[in-house]
């Protein structure tokens, strides 16, 4: 027996805004993961040791770049369940869209396990861009 995204769909509905939510939620626990791996990685806490993380210096500004770029995503599963569905579909498309633009830079050149997560969190925002796209607005009677 084989479902499409659409049978899913039809036989569970679940509310545009509770998908979007979950789809951020689980690009963020993607995203905490595979940075987490780095960790292991011998040749990332070596240049973590001399202060470096690819070409950035470890310090207060990249420091507070990363707390910014992380908070975002993690404030929009919060935003997509209570932002007007105009402004939420706008906002969800453009930081979807350009997350994923970073997210693919960011795994040029890495680990498989880094490309397999990234490749992951590209296809969840491609779903939150798709629902976003798709989303209409509720029937009136």
């Amino acid at each position: 027996m084989s479902y499409s995204l659409k049978t899913l769909e039809a036989s569970a509905p679940i509310d545009v805004r509770i998908r979007m939510a979950a789809l951020w939620a689980t690009t963020m626990m993607i995203f905490a993961y595979v940075d987490l791996f780095s960790l292991f990685r011998p040749d990332f806490r070596a240049a973590l040791d001399q202060g470096k993380v690819f070409v950035f210096d470890v310090g207060q500004p990249f420091l507070l770049g990363v707390t910014i770029y992380v908070i975002i995503p993690s404030l929009m599963i919060y935003l997509s369940l209570v932002m007007p569905r105009r402004l939420n579909r706008v906002v969800s498309i453009s930081l979807a869209g350009l997350y994923a633009i970073t997210i693919v830079g960011g795994a040029v050149g890495e680990w498989s396990y880094y490309v397999l997560g990234s490749a992951v969190e590209v296809v969840l925002l491609a779903l939150v861009i798709h629902h976003s796209w798709t989303w209409r607005a509720p029937k009136t009677d």
